[in-house]
């Protein structure tokens, strides 16, 4: 494969010939790659975009084509002339209104174009120059739309470009600080598509809303030397089966981020896409813990809490008492299982209690604003004057109200309405700072904060604390992290610049890969060195219910950007059933996607079925990596209201149980005569073999509830089961033969045994009574389905 060789690529590259070919009457120069054809005109226009071997346009019709426009003076240019110089390969684009032009470079490669902006005439006007931007490029282009990878696709042919360097932002400049909320390279449009990326001056202070207004008017200070020169993406133009191929060509002739895993570039590794456990393992339980990740065959096991702080990161003494020493002797054990350890981060994110604040705090902690003391305090005083209660009075990114004044931090209570203006009721010396005198004219700084209970840094702090970060992973070899947080890297008001450069500190200062994913938005740049996107939590339901329709969406966000496809975190408790497990891993098998399984070492103590719930995950994964379902089979899989098992056969391969579920009875209470019968006769057809029952009551109501309720079968043998189900509640009785009662979001609130042997359903009709006790005012009803188990399909024998 082409990606891990770089010498190769670039010798090819080096061999292929500069193709600036004679031009229409309408165009001014055209560049080829190996498959697209790319036209401009003499007004600084995309003339065409098309399909080298047929000509087929792509370039959409009636729609503005600039290559590149420049705001001037605050005022954004289209160009208006254009000329091409073919020794030094300089394309001069010409802005009239705005009297400066801009140097394009070109260069042509085998696979793709690339445009890099080189400079501006006259030299002094780049100070003028605060953004330029990359088109948009108009394509007609509309099925399949990567707008963070950039890639656009028609099922035959695939359009593309890609930020070449950090400066360099895939999406379009929403406000001023960058495309903070949807950093897309690529977007849908009523016509068809767009292809776009910018560069900003980031080298002089400014003063603008920051994290999408949240603090605004913030003081941004100056990136020495971050200018809009040196802009560069490249274009690309392939087959569609050759776009992930051509981005992978690209990284390395352009020396983007390009990791390898075991020598495979991580987009197309194997690895790709594997599921792992969450645990806080330590060193007295990782031996334990890491036999049920190798057990279900897992990538990793992975560390929710594993530092003492988030910003210098030092291993956490409640599970690492041994410190970086003992956590480096997990991960030998670990690897010598072949099992990568990781641990959780919030990227950015600085806790209270990390060096970082306390008991000095760090000046280049990030702030929203600042004001002077309007006269001396001494460390007693309660009451803080200052010149403006601008940015003490914003409630967004103010959940601490706490300000820096010289090295003490100092928390307020609330701000006074009418001058003079005064910070009340104040904590001095907060967060174990020490309180001290202050002079007339100090500056009160009020730092910027999160609901997490964290402060944030500046763009050079954010950029030690990555460095600081893969440090600890080189250090101690773990391999597998989140960018939590991601967004985080907003708060030193460079929009998506920031998240893009913390990520390529962390990434520029490993000396191994880590396995890494992200929380929303992901952005361009950072997309190749992301791993995966697993989104998706497990705190805000039952198993089955946690932000499912969130998870199932975000997996065509994955298919259409080139990224694994994840169903996001589900939890493990002492009650997780098996059922519950297969339910989400035929859903993982049909989507093609990975998952994590956040638990703890007491719940995989705790949970009479974790061994089997181990060994399921070994089985469908197996099956799901090894693409052993059909296409049939996985459209089925991802239907969440169907449910499957799956049992390894001996000497390879699986058997695919499907479940049947039945029509619904319903049943409710009945006032009738003393001593007649007020159960439900249901006639209950099983399609499958004869099995023992499994059944649900849903008891739908807005109050009261449904006690005791029992089955008898083909009046020869009853279940009853002494239980007391509330409205809303759910009674399920599965294969395993417990009962539990879950709760109106899907959690477990407690299981009985069921006692004596489980009736079975005959294969055929069933003749079923059902009764129960109702109370209440307004007494519930009761909604019965009842479940099967089916006939096995093989799959994956002799594969």
């Amino acid at each position: 494969m082409v990606f891990a060789l770089r010498r190769a690529v670039a010798s090819a590259a080096a061999v292929w010939l500069w193709m600036a070919l004679p031009v229409t009457a309408a165009s001014l120069v055209r560049w080829q790659t190996s498959e697209a054809t790319f036209a401009t005109g003499t007004q600084g226009t995309w003339e065409s975009v098309s399909r080298r071997s047929d000509g087929r346009e792509y370039l959409a019709p009636g729609q503005p084509t600039p290559i590149l426009s420049v705001r001037v003076d605050g005022t954004l240019h289209a160009p208006t002339t254009a000329a091409w110089d073919a020794t030094s390969r300089t394309l001069s684009l010409g802005y009239a209104p705005a009297g400066v032009t801009a140097l394009v470079r070109v260069e042509t490669r085998e696979a793709h174009l690339t445009l890099e902006l080189v400079g501006v005439e006259p030299a002094t006007a780049v100070d003028r120059v605060s953004l330029v931007l990359w088109g948009p490029v108009p394509t007609s282009i509309r099925k399949t739309v990567g707008e963070v990878v950039g890639v656009l696709r028609d099922g035959e042919f695939a359009l593309g470009v890609q930020a070449l360097n950090i400066k360099t932002l895939g999406g379009y400049p929403e406000n001023d600080e960058g495309s903070a909320d949807r950093p897309y390279a690529a977007r849908a449009t009523d016509w068809g598509s767009v292809l776009q990326a910018y560069s900003m001056d980031r080298s002089k202070p400014r003063r603008i809303a920051v994290w999408s207004k949240r603090a605004p008017n913030m003081p941004v200070p100056a990136v020495p030397g971050e200018t809009v020169l040196g802009s560069k993406i490249a274009l690309f133009g392939c087959a569609e089966a050759r776009a992930l191929d051509t981005i992978g060509r690209i990284e390395v002739a352009e020396g983007l981020p390009h990791p390898l895993i075991d020598g495979v570039w991580a987009k197309v590794s194997p690895e790709r896409g594997r599921s792992y456990l969450i645990a806080g393992f330590s060193e007295a339980n990782v031996d334990e813990v890491l036999a049920q990740v190798k057990r279900a065959n897992l990538m990793s096991l992975y560390h929710g809490d594993a530092f003492k702080s988030w910003g210098h990161f030092e291993p956490s003494p409640k599970f690492f008492p041994g410190g970086m020493a003992g956590l480096k002797a997990c991960v030998a054990k670990a690897r010598a299982l072949g099992i990568r350890l990781g641990a959780h981060t919030l990227s950015n994110f600085i806790q209270t209690h990390d060096p970082y604040i306390t008991p000095v705090p760090d000046p280049r902690l990030a702030r929203t604003g600042e004001s002077s003391l309007t006269a001396p305090v001494d460390a007693e005083v309660l009451t803080i004057p200052v010149a403006s209660p601008e940015y003490f009075t914003n409630r967004l990114m103010n959940e601490m109200q706490t300000v820096m004044i010289g090295q003490e931090l100092v928390r307020y209570r609330t701000v006074s309405t009418e001058p003079p203006w005064q910070l009340l009721d104040c904590q001095r010396g907060a967060f174990g700072t020490k309180a001290s005198a202050h002079a007339a004219g100090t500056p009160a700084g009020k730092l910027m904060d999160h609901a997490y209970k964290v402060f944030f840094p500046n763009l050079e702090m954010q950029r030690e604390i990555a460095r600081k970060l893969a440090r600890v992973f080189n250090e101690s070899g773990l391999s597998h992290m989140d960018f939590d947080g991601h967004e985080g890297c907003l708060a030193p008001g460079e929009g998506t610049y920031g998240n893009e450069l913390f990520a390529k500190e962390f990434f520029d200062h490993l000396d191994h890969t880590v396995i890494n994913g992200t929380s929303p938005p992901l952005s361009h740049f950072y997309w190749h060195i992301n791993s995966y996107c697993n989104w998706g939590e497990p705190w805000y339901g039952g198993f089955r219910d946690s932000m499912q329709e969130y998870r199932l969406n975000n997996q065509a966000f994955c298919e259409r950007n080139f990224i694994p496809k994840m169903l996001g975190w589900y939890l493990l408790t002492p009650t997780t059933a098996l059922s519950d497990m297969e339910w989400m891993l035929a859903r993982a098998a049909g989507f093609d996607a990975g998952f994590a399984l956040a638990t703890s070492p007491d719940s995989l103590r705790k949970n009479p079925a974790t061994g089997r719930i181990m060994d399921a995950i070994r089985e469908w994964e197996s099956a799901r990596r090894r693409g052993v379902f059909s296409a049939a089979q996985r459209e089925q899989l991802r239907n969440p209201k169907l449910e499957f098992h799956l049992d390894a056969v001996d000497g390879g391969g699986w058997d695919l149980f499907p479940f049947h579920a039945s029509p619904e009875f319903t049943h409710e209470q009945r006032i009738l005569q003393p001593g007649e019968p007020t159960g439900a006769a249901w006639e209950v057809a099983n399609p499958d073999a004869a099995q023992p029952i499994q059944f649900k009551v849903r008891v739908v109501g807005t109050a009261g509830r449904v006690s005791n309720p029992s089955f008898e079968l083909d009046r020869s043998v009853t279940l009853s089961i002494p239980v007391e189900i509330e409205a809303g509640q759910t009674l399920l009785v599965e294969e395993e033969g417990i009962a539990r009662i879950y709760d109106t979001k899907g959690s477990q609130v407690k299981s009985v045994a069921l006692s004596g042997r489980v009736p079975q359903l005959k294969a055929g009709v069933n003749h079923v009574r059902f009764d129960a006790e109702f109370q209440g005012d307004a007494p519930p009803k009761a909604v019965v389905t009842f479940k099967t188990r089916g006939t096995a399909t093989r799959v994956g024998k002799g594969d």
